[in-house]
Formats: C-alpha cells, sequence, structure tokens
C-alpha cells in the first residue's frame, strides 16, 4: 500500500505543480523554465508508470491467489457486484485518463506541447483522485466483512465540507500567487 501511494503523490503533486506553472506564466507573467515542467513531466511520467504497475501487480495478485473474498473489491469497482455497480463507471475513467495521459507524457511530440501537457496533468491528477478517493477510501469495506454490499453516495454537508476545503485551498494559492507575482514585478 505504502508504495502505491508514493508513486501516486510523486505522479500527482508535480503534476499539480506543472498545472500551476503553467497558469503562471499565463495570466501572471512568470515562466517557470521549459527545463523544469519538462523535468516535472518526466518525473510524473515516471510516477505514473509506477503507480500503474503497483495497481496491476495488485490486480494480479488478487486474482492470482483465487481467494473470493479479495477478488470481490476488484469486481465491484470494475465490473460490479450482485447488481451494485454505482462506481464502475468511474473506475474505468479513471483507468482511461491514467493510460492516455501516461502515452500523452511519453510521446516526446506531444509532452512538450503546453496544451497537451496541461490536459495530460490534469488527466493524471483526477485519475488518481478518483482512484485513492472512490477507488481506495469508499470501497475499503464493499463487501462489508459479513459480506453485505452497501453502496455510498455523499450526503450534502460531506459535498459542501469538501468544496469548502477545496475554495480554501485554491483562496490560499491565489493569495500566495499574487504576493509572489507583485514581490517579482518589484525586483
Amino acid at each position: 500500500m505504502a508504495p502505491r501511494f508514493l508513486a501516486s503523490a510523486f505522479a500527482s503533486g508535480p503534476a499539480l505543480l506543472i498545472l500551476f506553472s503553467l497558469i503562471l506564466k499565463r495570466f501572471g507573467g512568470f515562466d517557470t523554465g521549459k527545463e523544469a515542467i519538462q523535468t516535472l513531466a518526466k518525473i510524473v511520467a515516471y510516477a505514473l508508470a509506477a503507480s500503474i504497475f503497483f495497481v496491476l501487480v495488485e490486480i494480479f495478485t488478487v486474482f492470482y491467489g483465487q481467494i473470493p473474498e479479495h477478488a470481490q473489491h476488484f469486481r465491484y469497482l470494475f465490473a460490479g457486484l450482485e447488481g451494485h455497480h454505482k462506481l464502475v463507471a468511474w473506475m474505468w475513467t479513471s483507468v482511461i485518463l491514467a493510460f492516455a495521459a501516461f502515452v500523452v507524457l511519453i510521446y516526446p511530440p506531444t509532452g512538450k506541447r503546453e496544451l497537451t501537457l496541461a490536459c495530460a496533468c490534469a488527466a493524471v491528477f483526477v485519475s488518481l483522485w478518483i482512484e485513492k478517493g472512490l477507488g481506495l477510501v469508499v470501497t475499503g469495506f464493499v463487501p462489508s466483512p459479513l459480506g453485505k454490499i452497501t453502496e455510498y453516495t455523499p450526503t450534502g454537508p460531506e459535498v459542501a465540507i469538501t468544496i469548502g476545503v477545496w475554495a480554501l485551498g485554491f483562496l490560499i494559492i491565489t493569495v500566495l500567487y499574487k504576493v509572489f507575482i507583485s514581490v517579482k514585478e518589484e525586483i
């Protein structure tokens, strides 16, 4: 579990840094440099490859072991289980985004253009957010140890709290970028 978290953190974190750098370049007039962004893109590509590899290893281990209780979680996520299939579309979206972003990042002509790089980084971030948020946390107890399947749907307060946390994070980043740009302009 730890290597999966580290690989996904090393993929999604630099992907978010690249997105912020490209936004800062476009709207703030500050260029971080092509070499720095391409170095971060290589880190994202390698870490995404490791993250995909660790997920595939876990899937292989679960199905090779042929323990039905272990395989039920992945069957629920990717094919549905006993008529319950709320997360199937989400998980396949995560898989498609991860592989598409990986292809874009490892193919040099597309990975060097800013628009495709930004799309690939957004795909990496969203893919890993779905995988960790829905595929790991939410389905940790689906099915339950007693074999019961209870599908999860976020409540209004949970959605409001999540939006509030993200809004606060974007507010802090915006304020820090404004300070950074004003200091940079004075120098």
